[in-house]
Protein backbone atom coordinates (compact mmCIF):
# COMPACT_ATOMS: atom_id res chain seq x y z
CA UNK A 1 0.00 0.00 0.00
CA UNK A 2 1.50 3.61 -0.90
CA UNK A 3 1.32 6.43 1.28
CA UNK A 4 2.26 9.90 -0.28
CA UNK A 5 3.13 12.75 0.30
CA UNK A 6 3.63 15.39 -2.31
CA UNK A 7 5.34 19.01 -2.05
CA UNK A 8 2.25 21.45 -2.03
CA UNK A 9 4.44 24.81 -2.82
CA UNK A 10 2.26 26.88 -4.39
CA UNK A 11 -0.98 25.02 -3.18
CA UNK A 12 -1.85 26.75 -0.06
CA UNK A 13 -5.68 27.36 0.10
CA UNK A 14 -7.92 25.33 2.11
CA UNK A 15 -9.85 23.14 -0.08
CA UNK A 16 -13.71 21.55 1.70
CA UNK A 17 -15.43 18.93 0.10
CA UNK A 18 -18.94 19.00 1.36
CA UNK A 19 -20.48 14.75 1.18
CA UNK A 20 -18.63 12.12 2.28
CA UNK A 21 -19.83 9.66 -0.37
CA UNK A 22 -16.83 7.39 -2.59
CA UNK A 23 -16.20 10.81 -5.01
CA UNK A 24 -15.29 13.11 -2.14
CA UNK A 25 -13.12 10.40 -0.50
CA UNK A 26 -11.15 9.59 -3.79
CA UNK A 27 -10.85 13.41 -3.87
CA UNK A 28 -9.24 13.72 -0.57
CA UNK A 29 -7.25 11.33 -0.78
CA UNK A 30 -5.67 12.30 -4.27
CA UNK A 31 -5.37 15.91 -2.81
CA UNK A 32 -4.29 15.10 -0.04
CA UNK A 33 -1.69 12.85 -1.32
CA UNK A 34 -0.28 15.48 -3.24
CA UNK A 35 0.10 17.95 -0.28
CA UNK A 36 -3.25 20.11 -0.58
CA UNK A 37 -4.53 20.85 3.01
CA UNK A 38 -8.51 19.08 2.65
CA UNK A 39 -11.18 18.68 5.09
CA UNK A 40 -14.24 16.88 4.22
CA UNK A 41 -17.36 18.38 5.38
CA UNK A 42 -20.66 16.06 6.17
CA UNK A 43 -23.73 18.27 4.24
CA UNK A 44 -26.50 17.44 5.92
CA UNK A 45 -24.98 16.47 9.89
CA UNK A 46 -24.32 19.36 12.07
CA UNK A 47 -22.21 19.80 15.27
CA UNK A 48 -20.51 16.44 14.72
CA UNK A 49 -16.69 15.97 16.46
CA UNK A 50 -13.77 16.30 14.19
CA UNK A 51 -12.09 13.14 13.66
CA UNK A 52 -9.59 11.47 11.26
CA UNK A 53 -10.00 8.74 9.34
CA UNK A 54 -7.17 6.94 7.04
CA UNK A 55 -9.19 6.60 3.71
CA UNK A 56 -8.01 4.47 0.67
CA UNK A 57 -8.34 4.12 -2.91
CA UNK A 58 -8.15 1.55 -5.04
CA UNK A 59 -6.86 2.09 -8.66
CA UNK A 60 -6.08 -0.77 -10.61
CA UNK A 61 -3.22 -2.33 -8.94
CA UNK A 62 -2.40 0.31 -6.66
CA UNK A 63 -3.99 1.07 -3.40
CA UNK A 64 -3.31 4.88 -2.05
CA UNK A 65 -4.07 6.03 1.45
CA UNK A 66 -4.36 9.07 3.32
CA UNK A 67 -5.20 10.50 6.59
CA UNK A 68 -8.60 12.85 6.34
CA UNK A 69 -10.07 15.43 8.75
CA UNK A 70 -14.01 14.98 8.63
CA UNK A 71 -15.85 17.96 10.67
CA UNK A 72 -19.23 19.52 9.54
CA UNK A 73 -20.32 23.01 8.53
CA UNK A 74 -21.48 24.12 11.74
CA UNK A 75 -18.22 24.29 13.19
CA UNK A 76 -16.83 26.59 11.43
CA UNK A 77 -17.92 30.69 11.41
CA UNK A 78 -16.17 30.83 8.32
CA UNK A 79 -14.88 28.93 5.08
CA UNK A 80 -12.34 30.37 3.56
CA UNK A 81 -11.00 28.21 0.51
CA UNK A 82 -12.51 26.22 -2.47
CA UNK A 83 -15.53 24.50 -1.63
CA UNK A 84 -16.38 21.14 -3.09
CA UNK A 85 -20.15 20.02 -3.49
CA UNK A 86 -20.50 16.23 -4.10
CA UNK A 87 -23.57 15.64 -1.82
CA UNK A 88 -26.66 14.88 -3.93
CA UNK A 89 -27.81 18.25 -5.57
CA UNK A 90 -31.37 17.71 -4.04
CA UNK A 91 -29.39 19.18 -0.94
CA UNK A 92 -28.58 22.02 -2.32
CA UNK A 93 -31.05 24.39 -1.36
CA UNK A 94 -30.19 23.90 2.51
CA UNK A 95 -26.62 23.31 1.79
CA UNK A 96 -26.98 26.72 0.14
CA UNK A 97 -28.80 28.96 2.87
CA UNK A 98 -26.15 27.39 5.43
CA UNK A 99 -23.13 28.71 3.41
CA UNK A 100 -23.96 32.15 2.50
CA UNK A 101 -23.24 33.44 5.67
CA UNK A 102 -20.29 31.51 6.08
CA UNK A 103 -19.12 31.06 2.40
CA UNK A 104 -20.53 33.83 -0.01
CA UNK A 105 -17.19 34.96 -1.49
CA UNK A 106 -15.53 31.65 -1.56
CA UNK A 107 -15.37 29.76 -5.13
CA UNK A 108 -18.08 26.88 -4.85
CA UNK A 109 -17.34 24.02 -7.12
CA UNK A 110 -20.54 21.94 -8.43
CA UNK A 111 -19.17 18.11 -8.90
CA UNK A 112 -22.92 16.63 -9.33
CA UNK A 113 -24.91 15.26 -11.52
CA UNK A 114 -28.08 17.27 -12.79
CA UNK A 115 -29.79 20.60 -14.43
CA UNK A 116 -29.91 23.65 -12.84
CA UNK A 117 -28.12 22.92 -9.40
CA UNK A 118 -26.99 25.73 -9.33
CA UNK A 119 -30.17 27.74 -9.03
CA UNK A 120 -30.40 28.36 -5.25
CA UNK A 121 -27.10 29.56 -4.82
CA UNK A 122 -27.82 31.95 -7.56
CA UNK A 123 -30.85 33.06 -5.82
CA UNK A 124 -29.02 33.82 -2.66
CA UNK A 125 -26.41 36.17 -4.46
CA UNK A 126 -23.20 34.40 -4.48
CA UNK A 127 -20.80 34.94 -7.01
CA UNK A 128 -17.86 32.59 -7.63
CA UNK A 129 -19.55 29.61 -9.17
CA UNK A 130 -18.27 27.09 -11.13
CA UNK A 131 -19.29 23.76 -12.49
CA UNK A 132 -17.37 20.24 -13.28
CA UNK A 133 -18.60 17.22 -15.07
CA UNK A 134 -16.98 14.22 -13.58
CA UNK A 135 -15.70 11.85 -15.73
CA UNK A 136 -14.61 9.49 -13.23
CA UNK A 137 -16.18 6.45 -11.24
CA UNK A 138 -16.38 5.10 -7.84
CA UNK A 139 -17.87 2.18 -5.77
CA UNK A 140 -17.71 1.88 -2.14
CA UNK A 141 -15.68 -1.77 -0.99
CA UNK A 142 -15.80 -0.87 2.07
CA UNK A 143 -16.77 2.17 4.80
CA UNK A 144 -13.38 3.66 4.21
CA UNK A 145 -12.05 2.25 0.78
CA UNK A 146 -13.28 2.88 -2.52
CA UNK A 147 -12.63 1.83 -5.90
CA UNK A 148 -11.61 4.53 -8.54
CA UNK A 149 -11.14 5.56 -11.59
CA UNK A 150 -10.43 8.30 -13.68
CA UNK A 151 -11.89 8.25 -17.32
CA UNK A 152 -10.93 11.60 -18.60
CA UNK A 153 -9.98 14.89 -17.06
CA UNK A 154 -13.09 16.03 -15.59
CA UNK A 155 -13.96 19.61 -17.01
CA UNK A 156 -14.76 22.66 -15.00
CA UNK A 157 -16.61 26.24 -16.42
CA UNK A 158 -18.07 29.01 -15.29
CA UNK A 159 -21.32 29.51 -13.93
CA UNK A 160 -20.90 33.21 -12.20
CA UNK A 161 -17.30 34.09 -12.07
CA UNK A 162 -13.90 34.55 -13.53
CA UNK A 163 -11.30 32.53 -16.30
CA UNK A 164 -8.70 33.63 -13.46
CA UNK A 165 -10.06 32.15 -10.61
CA UNK A 166 -11.33 29.22 -12.59
CA UNK A 167 -7.55 28.51 -13.27
CA UNK A 168 -6.58 29.14 -9.66
CA UNK A 169 -8.88 26.35 -8.75
CA UNK A 170 -7.84 24.47 -11.61
CA UNK A 171 -4.07 24.11 -10.09
CA UNK A 172 -5.46 23.20 -6.99
CA UNK A 173 -7.36 20.07 -7.82
CA UNK A 174 -5.82 18.97 -10.87
CA UNK A 175 -3.45 15.95 -9.81
CA UNK A 176 -1.77 12.44 -12.04
CA UNK A 177 -4.98 10.81 -9.77
CA UNK A 178 -8.08 13.02 -10.21
CA UNK A 179 -7.71 15.31 -13.35
CA UNK A 180 -9.37 18.34 -14.19
CA UNK A 181 -9.10 20.70 -16.84
CA UNK A 182 -10.69 24.09 -17.51
CA UNK A 183 -13.57 24.20 -20.29
CA UNK A 184 -14.70 27.13 -22.11
CA UNK A 185 -18.52 25.97 -22.99
CA UNK A 186 -19.42 24.25 -20.12
CA UNK A 187 -22.89 24.11 -20.38
CA UNK A 188 -22.88 21.88 -23.82
CA UNK A 189 -20.84 19.12 -21.85
CA UNK A 190 -23.36 19.59 -18.72
CA UNK A 191 -26.29 19.05 -20.79
CA UNK A 192 -24.31 16.27 -22.86
CA UNK A 193 -23.56 14.34 -19.30
CA UNK A 194 -27.37 14.95 -17.77
CA UNK A 195 -28.86 13.50 -21.18
CA UNK A 196 -26.65 10.07 -21.04
CA UNK A 197 -27.29 10.29 -17.27
CA UNK A 198 -31.17 10.26 -17.69
CA UNK A 199 -30.19 7.10 -19.50
CA UNK A 200 -28.37 5.40 -16.81
CA UNK A 201 -29.90 6.45 -13.76
CA UNK A 202 -33.45 5.62 -14.60
CA UNK A 203 -32.87 2.42 -17.32
CA UNK A 204 -30.36 0.90 -15.10
CA UNK A 205 -32.44 0.94 -11.37
CA UNK A 206 -35.35 -0.44 -13.22
CA UNK A 207 -33.95 -3.26 -15.12
CA UNK A 208 -31.92 -3.73 -12.13
CA UNK A 209 -28.62 -3.96 -14.00
CA UNK A 210 -25.21 -2.85 -14.02
CA UNK A 211 -24.15 -0.20 -16.77
CA UNK A 212 -22.92 -2.14 -18.93
CA UNK A 213 -26.30 -3.71 -20.15
CA UNK A 214 -25.98 -0.52 -23.53
CA UNK A 215 -23.00 -2.71 -25.31
CA UNK A 216 -24.52 -5.61 -24.32
CA UNK A 217 -28.20 -5.81 -25.01
CA UNK A 218 -30.07 -4.42 -28.29
CA UNK A 219 -33.40 -3.62 -26.32
CA UNK A 220 -32.12 -1.90 -23.92
CA UNK A 221 -30.20 0.27 -26.14
CA UNK A 222 -33.54 0.79 -28.31
CA UNK A 223 -35.03 2.54 -24.88
CA UNK A 224 -32.10 4.56 -24.35
CA UNK A 225 -31.82 5.64 -28.43
CA UNK A 226 -35.80 7.09 -27.53
CA UNK A 227 -34.54 9.09 -24.44
CA UNK A 228 -31.40 10.31 -25.82
CA UNK A 229 -33.91 11.77 -28.97
CA UNK A 230 -36.26 13.16 -26.63
CA UNK A 231 -33.57 14.93 -24.67
CA UNK A 232 -31.35 16.49 -27.66
CA UNK A 233 -34.85 18.09 -28.52
CA UNK A 234 -35.27 19.57 -25.59
CA UNK A 235 -31.38 20.39 -25.35
CA UNK A 236 -31.70 21.88 -29.17
CA UNK A 237 -34.47 24.95 -27.68
CA UNK A 238 -32.06 25.62 -25.07
CA UNK A 239 -29.23 26.62 -27.53
CA UNK A 240 -27.50 23.33 -27.30
CA UNK A 241 -26.58 21.99 -30.20
CA UNK A 242 -25.52 17.97 -29.80
CA UNK A 243 -25.90 15.39 -32.36
CA UNK A 244 -27.39 11.93 -31.37
CA UNK A 245 -24.53 9.55 -32.60
CA UNK A 246 -22.03 11.47 -30.34
CA UNK A 247 -24.26 11.51 -27.11
CA UNK A 248 -25.10 7.67 -28.57
CA UNK A 249 -21.45 7.15 -28.62
CA UNK A 250 -20.91 8.84 -25.11
CA UNK A 251 -23.30 5.47 -23.41
CA UNK A 252 -21.74 3.16 -25.20
CA UNK A 253 -18.16 4.27 -24.28
CA UNK A 254 -19.69 5.03 -20.37
CA UNK A 255 -21.31 1.29 -20.60
CA UNK A 256 -18.20 -0.38 -21.81
CA UNK A 257 -15.86 1.36 -19.48
CA UNK A 258 -17.96 0.66 -16.27
CA UNK A 259 -19.69 -2.65 -17.36
CA UNK A 260 -20.55 -4.72 -14.37
CA UNK A 261 -20.36 -1.41 -12.09
CA UNK A 262 -23.94 0.13 -10.67
CA UNK A 263 -24.96 3.26 -11.69
CA UNK A 264 -25.08 5.55 -8.26
CA UNK A 265 -29.14 5.91 -8.91
CA UNK A 266 -29.18 1.99 -8.50
CA UNK A 267 -26.76 1.83 -5.41
CA UNK A 268 -29.06 4.97 -3.62
CA UNK A 269 -31.83 2.38 -4.42
CA UNK A 270 -30.36 -0.52 -2.42
CA UNK A 271 -29.21 1.37 0.19
CA UNK A 272 -32.76 2.78 1.03
CA UNK A 273 -31.11 6.41 -0.42
CA UNK A 274 -33.23 9.09 -1.97
CA UNK A 275 -31.80 9.74 -5.47
CA UNK A 276 -31.05 12.39 -7.83
CA UNK A 277 -33.27 11.79 -10.45
CA UNK A 278 -35.50 15.54 -9.91
CA UNK A 279 -32.14 17.22 -11.55
CA UNK A 280 -32.22 14.19 -13.84
CA UNK A 281 -35.14 13.15 -15.78
CA UNK A 282 -37.62 15.63 -14.31
CA UNK A 283 -35.27 18.46 -14.74
CA UNK A 284 -35.51 17.65 -18.17
CA UNK A 285 -39.37 17.48 -18.28
CA UNK A 286 -39.58 20.81 -16.57
CA UNK A 287 -37.17 22.42 -19.50
CA UNK A 288 -39.58 20.66 -21.61
CA UNK A 289 -42.78 22.01 -19.99
CA UNK A 290 -40.74 25.60 -20.06
CA UNK A 291 -40.35 25.46 -24.09
CA UNK A 292 -43.99 24.52 -25.04
CA UNK A 293 -43.13 23.00 -28.14
CA UNK A 294 -41.20 19.14 -26.98
CA UNK A 295 -42.77 16.14 -25.14
CA UNK A 296 -40.50 13.71 -23.38
CA UNK A 297 -42.82 11.04 -22.09
CA UNK A 298 -40.59 8.18 -22.14
CA UNK A 299 -38.06 10.24 -20.07
CA UNK A 300 -40.78 11.55 -17.98
CA UNK A 301 -42.14 7.62 -17.77
CA UNK A 302 -38.72 6.17 -16.58
CA UNK A 303 -38.41 9.04 -14.29
CA UNK A 304 -41.46 9.00 -12.17
CA UNK A 305 -41.01 4.60 -12.23
CA UNK A 306 -37.63 5.13 -10.89
CA UNK A 307 -38.79 7.63 -8.29
CA UNK A 308 -41.64 4.90 -7.25
CA UNK A 309 -38.85 2.49 -6.88
CA UNK A 310 -36.97 4.62 -4.83
CA UNK A 311 -39.71 5.65 -2.41
CA UNK A 312 -40.62 1.80 -2.38
CA UNK A 313 -36.87 1.22 -0.95
CA UNK A 314 -37.55 3.25 1.67
CA UNK A 315 -41.03 2.38 3.09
Amino acid sequence: MESIAKNGAGFNQDLYIVGNGVIAKALAVALTVHGRKVTILRGSTDEQAVVCENIQIEIGDRILAADVTISSISNYDKLDGIILLTNKSFGNQGLADKLKLKAKQSPIVFLQNGLYIESSFIELGFTELYRCVLLATSQSITKNKVRFRSVASSPVGVVKGSEEVLNRIIEQLDTDIFSFRAEADIQQVIWKKVISNCVFNSICPLLETDNGIFHRNESALQIAKTVIRECLAVAKENGIQLTEDEVLQNVLAISKMSDGQKISTYQDILNKRETEIETLNFAIVKAALLTGKVHVPVTALLGEMTKLKSELSRT
